[in-house]
């Protein structure tokens, strides 16, 4: 394999590794705010069964 032909493959590789990593970090990142609206979700469920609940009691 030429000098120039192995370069190339190492640019390659190494361009693909780094967006692998960048891809890597957002995901974490995308996980973290996934986690964060589930559990605001989760608040809002619990406030809004809450006002439900009240609802019915005057019924």
């Amino acid at each position: 394999m030429s000098q120039e032909l192995f370069n190339q493959l190492e640019q390659k590789v190494t361009a693909t590794v780094e967006a692998l990593e960048l891809s890597k970090l957002e995901n974490d990142e995308l996980r973290e705010e996934n986690q964060k609206l589930k559990q605001e979700r989760e608040e809002w469920g619990h406030r809004l069964n809450g006002l439900l609940q009240k609802f019915e009691e005057t019924a």
